[in-house]
């Protein structure tokens, strides 16, 4: 699953109306925790998944819209972003709400990232029309992310003085359309957690996507290819140890997206993953389906956090080889403002063969659980 089952941890900061999120809130506000055999709310899950109803905000402990897509500029240039919402309830706390954004700029070989957080109701705006979200925190050029049935929109800036990285102004606005039907993963879109809960997960693995970004207050007309990954359910953490998460799309149509979630030993507690073919339809890839081999490394400057910085991942049952290479080293966000957690997620270069012929491809990579310096 996205953010591979396991969740950015989020609570609510009670002083102010625009606070950061907190990823290990204060042990006296309430948290809902699980009894040992049970989730933590007894619901009637899993539930058919519809849409568009499922595309809007559910009353769960933990939601997120995601983002992360390659785009192309008319001189040639390339760029790789990210942007994500997150919504968390709980208890008798106002929803709380959190946003990250990042553009990579792979040929000069920059990142830039920015990160807001709000509390209140306020920011849900969406109706049986479509999903309308939009986040001010406190800024006063809201992110706004629209949409319905795989056609959105994707609105957000942030000044130099908001961005890290590379600290520049960035903005983009981007229109997208699914050029496939949604893929649930799992079979019915249906991840059991057992004693940590449960999440419904279903991504649109393809996208169009066409608009315009800004760096350093230059607009470039771009289009490209976005991936969508839509979480939501009554956990608050699984995964203890982190995960690494793959969202590729190759030149022949097929999208895989794989996860590997570490549990507190570091030993990988799950391992699956979703192929789509170029015709939509879709197959649950078992543990045993696949490998990744890790093959090579990379320690932040910032950090000194050492993260897998390669990969070579093969699909024996598709004849499918894929080899993975950053195409920036330097993709770190460091987001304990808003979510608590430092973590790595980056655009790829991608060489593959499948049944020997060589194919090209976009791909994304996430990468948590590896920063060594202290949260707050």
């Amino acid at each position: 699953m996205r953010r591979a089952i396991a969740t950015v941890v989020i609570a609510m900061l009670l002083a102010g109306c625009s606070g950061p999120i907190l990823a290990n809130p204060p042990a006296q506000r309430p948290v809902a925790t699980p009894p040992p055999e049970a989730s933590p709310i007894l619901r009637d899950d899993p539930q058919p998944i519809a849409f568009p109803r499922d595309d809007l905000p559910h009353e769960r402990l933990t939601e997120w819209w995601y983002y992360t897509g390659h785009l192309r500029d008319a001189a040639g240039g390339r760029w790789g972003f990210e942007y994500v919402i997150f919504r968390a309830e709980r208890g008798r706390f106002p929803v709380t709400w959190a946003s990250h954004l990042a553009l990579t700029d792979e040929a000069g070989g920059t990142f830039t990232y920015a990160q807001r957080s709000e509390i209140g109701a306020a920011v849900d705006r969406s109706s049986a029309d479509g999903v309308a979200l939009s986040l001010t925190g406190g800024a006063a050029t809201p992110w706004e992310m629209r949409g319905s049935n795989g056609v959105d929109r994707l609105v957000a800036s942030a000044t130099a003085a908001e961005t890290a990285g590379e600290a520049r102004p960035i903005a983009l606005d981007l229109a997208l359309r699914s050029e496939k039907e949604p893929a649930l993963h799992d079979g019915d879109g249906w991840i059991d957690f057992g004693p940590g809960g449960g999440s419904y997960y279903y991504s649109r693995t393809r996208m169009a996507a066409g608009g315009a970004i800004e760096v350093d207050d230059r607009e470039l007309a771009v289009e490209g290819i976005a991936w969508f990954d839509h979480q939501w359910g009554d956990f608050i953490s699984v995964g203890g140890g982190g995960w690494d998460w793959f969202a590729i799309n190759l030149d022949d149509g097929t999208d895989l997206t794989l996860s590997l979630v570490r549990d507190r030993s570091g030993a990988n507690a799950l391992v699956y993953g979703t192929l789509v073919r170029e015709d939509g339809s879709v197959e649950h890839l078992a543990r045993e389906a696949f490998t990744v081999e890790v093959t090579g490394r990379w320690t932040s400057p910032v950090t000194g956090s050492e993260y897998p910085a390669g990969w070579r991942i093969e699909v024996p049952g598709q004849a499918l080889v894929v080899d993975l290479t950053p195409t920036v080293a330097g993709q770190e966000l460091d987001t304990r403002p808003t979510t608590g957690v430092i973590y790595w997620e980056g655009s790829q270069q991608v060489r593959a063969t499948r049944a020997g012929r060589a194919l090209g491809g976009e791909a994304y990579v996430e990468l948590t659980g590896y920063a060594t310096a202290p949260t707050r």
